[in-house]
């Protein structure tokens, strides 16, 4: 639903967006309000088109400044959610904004709104803008023509007034984002690549300690040390978090005449089958057969480990999913989440690398 609802014009500015499905904060990117809910409450949706809801706190992620190089948007959201934790969110409607979040392409919004739900916000937005309109434009449901000119006049109305009162704000310098990875079992637990996991001592929270080192322990990893260099079995490439068309070029141009390590399986799973036609169109998939890489079926594929696309138990994966819970992946998986730029990286390298060292 949250790669084939943008893709056919389905998800429009000005919309209350509702599906089974946390990610569903997605569609927040085009300037609408989209939340996951319950199955209840999906049943109440389709009898009545309406849904009883408790109303947000009002939240406001401002960022400013030029991204690095190698630095993607899953990685302004792996640092915001790294700086304000897993929990940071709770209760909270979060608007993303600053030019930063103005320069993204739409499916790099697209990529921020569905990992809100991982701060415990309730869903995330970002104001429509001339780059909402033309991606828009001439998409198979989308108003065509005039009405199309008629639904912009609209949309240009759907910002935040200049003076309006957030619950809570926090800014952020694009400068002090790099190229993110998480070591732990919940997205809050990230660190750039560059930096070493934290010591209890650094914990801010005591309260936090146990949890901490239980999630060290699943991953086998020790406080103070660094992932860089540490050898990986799988790669994941995927997820309603970053298997669009964009994603999959950008991992493309960065594999092309390159091979995979011997250590290491790659999965391309595209998230739809339009997103898979192009590939094919565009010969992306040659670059990902020529590099070892197996672009299977779209779907949600390993990000989750309801169906037979698992990792096996023990074994580490680099992956561009939205999720690093115990056993996410499969039973006993260990998931480092990372761009999609830094996952075709670990490809190459057979373990946790520094992205910008190789472009």
């Amino acid at each position: 639903m949250h790669i084939i609802g943008p893709e056919l014009g389905l998800t429009l500015p000005g919309m209350t967006i509702v599906c089974g499905d946390s990610h569903t904060s997605t569609h927040g990117a085009f300037g609408n309000v989209a939340f996951g809910i319950g199955t209840s409450e999906v049943e109440q949706v389709m009898a009545t088109q309406c849904t009883l809801q408790h109303r947000p706190k009002r939240m406001k992620i401002e960022i400013n400044g030029k991204l690095g190089k190698g630095v993607l948007s899953k990685d302004i959201i792996l640092y915001v959610i790294s700086r304000i934790s897993s929990s940071g969110g709770n209760g909270h409607f979060v608007e993303y904004a600053g030019d930063t979040i103005t320069a993204l392409s739409m499916e790099a919004r697209m990529t921020i709104c569905n990992m809100s739900i991982e701060m415990g916000a309730r869903g995330g937005l970002i104001a429509p803008d001339q780059t909402t309109f033309d991606y828009l434009r001439g998409r198979k449901f989308a108003p065509q023509g005039a009405d199309f000119e008629r639904a912009v006049a609209d949309w240009k109305t759907l910002k935040t007034d200049d003076d309006a009162v957030f619950d809570q704000v926090h800014r952020f310098d694009a400068a002090d984002i790099g190229p993110m990875i998480t070591y732990g079992t919940n997205p809050g637990m990230g660190i750039r690549v560059t930096d070493r996991i934290p010591t209890l001592a650094e914990l801010s929270d005591l309260s936090e300690h146990a949890s901490f080192q239980k999630s060290l322990d699943y991953m086998d990893l020790r406080p103070g040390s660094s992932l860089l260099g540490k050898s990986v079995d799988y790669v994941f490439i995927g997820s309603c978090t970053n298997a669009r068309i964009e994603d999959l070029r950008l991992v493309a141009d960065f594999v092309k005449g390159k091979k995979k390590a011997d250590n290491v399986e790659v999965w391309i799973i595209p998230g739809s089958k339009q997103v898979e036609k192009q590939a094919v169109e565009e010969g992306l998939d040659r670059v990902f057969r020529e590099a070892g890489f197996e672009l299977r079926g779209p779907g949600c594929s390993a990000c989750l480990g309801m169906n037979e696309d698992k990792v096996p138990a023990g074994k580490y994966c680099v992956s561009t999913s939205n999720r690093n819970f115990e056993g996410r992946q499969g039973p006993g998986a260990r998931t480092f989440l990372v761009s999609p730029l830094s996952a075709a990286a670990a490809a190459v390298t057979g373990q946790v690398t520094d992205v910008r060292e190789m472009i």
